[in-house]
């Protein structure tokens, strides 16, 4: 297994990781759009894993002005980022830890913006069961990430599409470099396999709700009680 930097990379942009989102993920609208639509109306608690500098959880707190959010993230310096951006909500609180490796708090929905793709593919299915028990019953997990293409060719048509995209929305050679960077420390899978994970660690109705070129949104709930 090769030295996993993640940390390290996304401490070296955290200061113009923001900035760079809407350039670098062609559909960043449809695609932070997509994943919010799939939280339940009156969730109450959603825990953020890997919620960097906070910006899924701006797009949470405008669909659910009341419920608590918790983030969770490795980089401090990206924290510091999301406890700018959520100064004086006292609903929202942040730990600075590494989630694939510690539980996951009980919640009503767990979330993910473009982070599950950092880790390993066992990490990923270990993660999934956690997710399905910190859940309360009927409660949902929403994983929007970048996925692998299910073929070397599709992968490639992927990288290649999503540079032509990103430079045509005026990326500079500097943001490319910036993600280009970022993207070695990737451990993408494809949405089949990560579909049938979760549905491996129970989760119902698993499926994929929206997908561009390597973005992708999965999602599957927890079986409500009987």
């Amino acid at each position: 297994m090769r030295e996993n930097r993640t940390q390290a990379v996304f401490d070296a942009t955290a200061r113009t990781y923001d900035e760079n989102r809407a350039r670098l993920i062609p559909c960043y609208q449809r695609f932070y759009a997509a994943a919010v639509e799939l939280i339940p109306e009156g969730t109450r608690h959603v825990v953020d894993l890997g919620a960097g500098t906070g910006l899924l959880s701006v797009w949470v707190r405008e669909r659910l002005p009341e419920a608590r959010l918790e983030l969770i993230d490795s980089s401090g310096l990206m924290l510091e980022k999301a406890r700018e951006r959520f100064a004086g909500d006292a609903r929202v609180s942040f730990e600075l830890r590494d989630y694939a490796r510690t539980a996951i708090p009980g919640c009503d929905a767990v979330v993910s913006a473009l982070s599950i793709h950092h880790l390993e593919d066992e990490e990923k299915r270990a993660l999934f069961g956690r997710a399905y028990e910190a859940l309360a019953p009927g409660g949902v997990f929403i994983n929007a990430d970048q996925v692998l293409g299910p073929t070397a060719g599709l992968e490639e048509q992927y990288k290649q599409r999503w540079l032509a995209e990103v430079r045509e929305l005026g990326a500079t050679e500097q943001q490319v470099k910036d993600s280009l960077l970022r993207q070695e420390e990737d451990r993408c899978a494809s949405v089949e396999d990560q579909v049938l994970w979760m549905r491996e660690a129970g989760f119902a109705d698993a499926d994929c709700w929206f997908k561009d070129g390597r973005f992708a949104v999965m999602a599957g709930t927890r079986v409500p009680a009987s």
